[in-house]
């Protein structure tokens, strides 16, 4: 069975074919288009729960207008806000609006949030300090320097997120800012010149001091904070000798699959696990463990 993945699925066609033909784009911009309706980055809900859509005439007249795909016959859009926040690139208040959003909605906000928050980052170009503007519908932005014309494109950073495996326990670790008692996989951004199974090993070591090998991709997932790309393995380790990098991890502990167990259907009922509590259903980590225990 295809396990559910959060932030996949959306229901609107990217139109790749569109993006680069402007005169499409304009004759998608009718009265029945629709425009994402956000709070900076956060979703705003309508009354019903749902995404919010509201129409183009609502747009910022001089607001960038990123082209999002086409669902059904109608044009879909967002705008790119003039500023937003450091504070507010992080979870905010979206965390909790996205937990009563459909699996389509979820995916279409995740996929607004990392292109409309990658333009509010590269509003000026990385080579030569001049601003960019918009091409491609909102998957380009093109220095307007004559001189340079660097074109930049929507960034996805690889992080690998593994579950290691040792004697039937899973290697977890906590972070300072989770919760009392939860515990997730570890992960990692992969670095240049890196392969994903050469990241694994390397950042398994480096946050919990343990030598994993074996590694196998299981399962991805976009994270829209900012736009990276969970990448979901699995591995072996050679042993259970634990040295925690306290620079990047609170702890780190080996969980039987009985707790891993207890700790997946304690979080269906929302509550925490006897041993531990785990990741929310939307998180890739919860993804693994559910896999990892209907493999046996």
């Amino acid at each position: 069975m295809t396990p559910f993945v959060a932030f996949a699925g959306s229901n609107i066609d990217r139109a790749d074919h569109v993006r680069a033909d402007p005169d499409a784009i304009d004759n998608l911009m009718t009265a029945t288009a629709r425009l994402l309706n956000l709070d900076g980055l956060d979703p705003v809900l309508d009354a019903d729960g749902n995404l919010g859509w509201t129409s183009l005439a609502e747009a910022n007249a001089d607001a960038e207008l990123l082209f999002l795909g086409i669902e059904g016959d109608r044009g879909h859009f967002a705008q790119v806000p003039d500023m937003v926040p450091k504070a507010a690139l992080g979870m905010g208040r979206a965390w909790q609006a996205m937990t009563g959003l459909s699996d389509a909605d979820l995916a279409t906000y995740g996929g607004a949030r990392s292109l409309v928050g990658w333009h509010v980052r590269h509003k000026f170009c990385s080579c030569c300090g001049s601003p960019t503007s918009v091409a491609k519908g909102g998957w380009q932005r093109n220095c307007v320097n004559e001189n340079c014309g660097m074109e930049h494109f929507p960034r996805v950073d690889p992080v690998t997120i593994m579950l290691v495996e040792h004697d039937d326990s899973l290697l977890l670790g906590r972070q300072p800012m989770f919760p009392p008692k939860n515990y997730s996989a570890l992960a990692g951004f992969v670095e240049p010149g890196e392969t994903l199974e050469e990241a694994v090993a390397r950042e398994t070591f480096e946050e919990a001091g343990v030598s994993a090998y074996d590694v196998k991709y299981v399962v991805s997932q976009p994270w829209p904070f900012p736009s990276s790309l969970m990448i979901g393995c699995h591995a072996m380790a050679k042993s259970r000798d634990i040295v925690v990098d306290k620079t990047e991890l609170d702890d780190a502990c080996w969980f039987t699959r009985a707790e891993v167990a207890d700790a997946i259907a304690a979080s269906d009922r929302g509550e925490q696990g006897e041993a531990f509590g785990c990741p929310p259903r939307f998180a890739v980590a919860n993804v693994l463990m559910r896999w990892w225990l209907e493999r046996g």
